[in-house]
């Protein structure tokens, strides 16, 4: 107890209490540290956000070649975003993308924005995507003109032909198909290319196909109201008088198909189509640049023969001028003459007679009218329609209208609808009927009775021939030994030494030589003394034609 204070006795005063003054809480180093750190992370975050543009989603087929977390977003080549999640749809038919875009782009995220997987591709309209072998695959992205922001897309399968951002026009084509052509297939004017098809879809009706083709800047001022465009796709074959001629733009026209266009002339051209306008796509040049033909006119033929040989689209010639093209073909039973018929329908275009037409138009003023008229004229001419050959080893057939001098005369319906024209038979089905008849007429000749009858005379030819050589045989052989000896009995007479003729001979020949030599002595006189032949000769002596004197008579 000593060690502890004495207790206050009874009423004994407390002592005053000492005040203590508390010392201040003071902030200890160490909090700073996690201070400082949390201040960061916030300022990363603010960072990391303010950076960080829109996220959108894209959906795809699939997702080859994309990876989260690797797999860029490019825009000219510049990195823009990043995936961030893949994950199927809800139907598991599509893949669903999470594309985070920087900040700065995050205009791309509008309506119109074209998105697309990078890769290796090869086709017919060449290699692209080569870069991503080694890269790895990435998405792809075409800016939009929308001012509208979108957040969900659905991403393209195939890069798109054409990106906003290249100059030019586009035109629609209206083609009964497709053809070879495909997307990325050449545009070419005057064989430079200067575009490309675009995009292709099937008409509503079914009935064709309309192309979209884009012409770059500044090539698309070319494109004119009056352009023609044809399939350039193929090699174009033509034979003429002077050989064969073949013709195509180029080599991946060839290979991968294409478009060409070219106004009718220069003088002709117009003024440059508004973008959109829409052409006609021919199949070939011929028939891109053959004038206008105008109103066409339906015609119907009965042919009385088979019509092998004869299909849709066969020309319809008049003495070389293509009117039409065949367009149906049936057959038809009349009960009155109780014959089938090959029924016929074209579709012809008066116009491509040119001037021969025209004036008939001029004459009338409607064309309509004027068109049954020139064929009721022509008809009345002996005008008929004929199948003919067309190819003698494909055995395919076309249309004729030429005129029959042995044709009769037919009745002509104006109002008949379709126009009828009259018809012959001719070409290959005349010929066969002409060598069926041919045929016929060697098959009445009797060959066994001829060759009966020649069998009989030959035999007796034989017998006479052996006849004769056993009876006429050895006279003759006599006759020509007589012969013989007759010649060689002359021959001794006449043309032995000392034959009686030849000594006569001899005799004749001197005297002529003795009557020349008194003739030749005779002229030499009268050269020498004209004057004899008015006062007579001379007396005197004249030397003879041996050079001695000779008394003169």
């Amino acid at each position: 107890m000593s060690d502890r204070e004495p207790m206050s006795e009874p009423g004994t005063p407390l002592p005053k209490p000492a005040v203590h003054t508390g010392r201040r809480w003071s902030l200890s180093l160490i909090w700073l540290v996690p201070a400082v750190a949390a201040l960061a992370g916030f300022v990363l975050v603010l960072r990391a956000w303010l950076a960080s543009g829109p996220a959108i989603t894209i959906h795809f087929d699939s997702a080859e070649g994309l990876e989260a977390g690797t797999t860029e977003v490019r825009y000219k080549d510049v990195v823009v975003g990043k995936v961030k999640r893949i994950r199927l749809s809800k139907d598991h038919e599509q893949v669903l993308v999470k594309v985070e875009l920087s900040h700065d782009a995050a205009d791309l995220a509008v309506e119109d924005t074209k998105f697309w997987i990078v890769r290796p591709r090869i086709g017919l309209g060449g290699v692209s995507g080569l870069n991503t072998l080694l890269s790895g695959a990435y998405i792809g992205v075409d800016l939009g003109r929308s001012k509208e922001d979108r957040s969900d897309f659905d991403g393209l399968e195939v890069p798109p032909a054409v990106t906003t951002d290249q100059k030019g026009r586009r035109y629609m084509l209206e083609a009964a198909d497709l053809g070879s052509l495909d997307i990325g297939s050449p545009l070419y004017f005057r064989r430079e290319p200067v575009g490309r098809v675009v995009a292709h879809k099937l008409r509503d009706d079914g009935r064709g196909v309309t192309l979209e083709i884009f012409v770059n800047s500044p090539y698309d001022r070319f494109v004119t109201n009056n352009a023609r465009f044809w399939n350039a796709s193929g090699v174009d074959v033509s034979a003429s008088a002077s050989g064969f001629k073949l013709n195509t733009e180029s080599l991946a026209a060839v290979v991968a198909g294409g478009v060409a266009f070219q106004a009718p002339s220069p003088d002709s051209a117009g003024e440059v189509a508004a973008e959109n306008a829409h052409f006609t796509l021919f199949d070939n040049r011929d028939a891109a640049m053959a004038p206008p033909d105008g109103v066409a006119m339906n015609v119907r033929m009965r042919f009385n023969q088979s019509m092998r040989g004869l299909v849709v689209g066969a020309p319809v010639d008049f003495r070389g001028v293509v009117l039409g093209n065949v367009t149906a073909t049936a057959l038809d039973y009349d009960t009155d003459a109780r014959k089938l018929f090959a029924v016929v329908d074209a579709r012809i275009y008066p116009e491509r007679l040119g001037e021969l037409f025209e004036r008939q138009i001029r004459k009338s003023g409607d064309e309509k009218r004027a068109t049954v008229d020139f064929f009721t004229r022509m008809i009345g001419y002996g005008l008929r329609a004929q199948m003919r050959p067309g190819n003698l080893l494909t055995g395919q057939l076309y249309v004729s209208l030429d005129f029959d001098r042995k044709a009769g005369k037919v009745s002509v319906d104006r109002k008949a609808q379709p126009f009828e024209l009259p018809t012959v038979t001719g070409g290959l089905e005349e010929i066969q009927q002409q060598i069926a008849d041919i045929v016929n007429k060697i098959d009445q000749i009797p060959f066994d009775e001829i060759g009966n009858n020649l069998n009989g005379t030959l035999k007796s030819a034989d017998s006479l021939l052996k006849q004769l050589d056993g009876q006429v045989a050895p006279e003759a052989r006599q006759l020509i030994h007589e012969a013989r000896d007759a010649v060689d009995a002359a021959n001794q007479n006449m043309l032995s030494s000392g034959s009686p003729l030849q000594r006569n001979t001899q005799d004749t020949l001197a005297s002529v030589d003795r009557m020349a030599r008194s003739l030749r002595e005779l002229a030499d006189y009268l050269k020498r003394h004209p004057e004899s032949l008015v006062f007579g000769k001379q007396d005197g002596k004249e030397p003879s034609a041996d050079g001695k004197p000779e008394k003169q008579p």
